[in-house]
């Protein structure tokens, strides 16, 4: 499944109405992917990434992983481990409002993944954050059950699937 995002921002855009949302410019691409699209399953964390371990280790076929981690730039919330397992499990790619380790590795990894920056250190595990709630950044919120589209102009989200 191949698409363009600034096709599909020209096809799904018009004066009566926006049906895509676009993600403001700020994330760093790794991984294997230069392009990745799905349906959203969230999570809203903070410097820790117990709870990303657990959903990755579900079915990901078709879907993609919106990581809320409140921006924070203190850690990482995705490491080479948790990249293998999501693409063991058929994960379409993982968007981090935070930051990843391992990224020489990951970008080895066929998974798609759009994080803020790099960081060595890894996170507590306290098992605490939410899952499959509405989070918001970068200018857009992210719904469950919506749809993402990512590639190297940008991150868009609709609310139905487009392609």
């Amino acid at each position: 499944m191949t698409f363009k995002t600034p096709d599909l921002c020209d096809e799904f855009e018009s004066e009566l109405g926006k049906t895509v949302r676009v993600v403001a410019p700020m994330f760093q691409r790794y991984g294997g992917r230069t392009s990745f699209s799905g349906q959203i399953v969230t999570l809203k964390i903070f410097e820790d990434n117990s709870l990303v371990r657990e959903v990755f280790g579900e079915d990901g076929k078709g879907k993609v992983l919106v990581i809320d981690g409140g921006g924070s730039l203190r850690c990482a919330l995705v490491g080479d481990q948790l990249a293998i397992l999501a693409n063991k499990n058929g994960w379409e790619g993982v968007v981090v409002y935070g930051c990843i380790r391992d990224s020489g590795d990951i970008n080895g990894i066929d998974i798609g993944v759009r994080a803020l920056n790099t960081h060595p250190q890894k996170t507590l595990k306290k098992g605490v954050g939410d899952k499959n709630v509405a989070v918001t950044f970068g200018g857009v919120t992210f719904n469950p059950g919506e749809y993402l589209y990512a590639d190297e102009d940008g991150v868009l989200v609709s609310g139905k699937a487009l392609i």
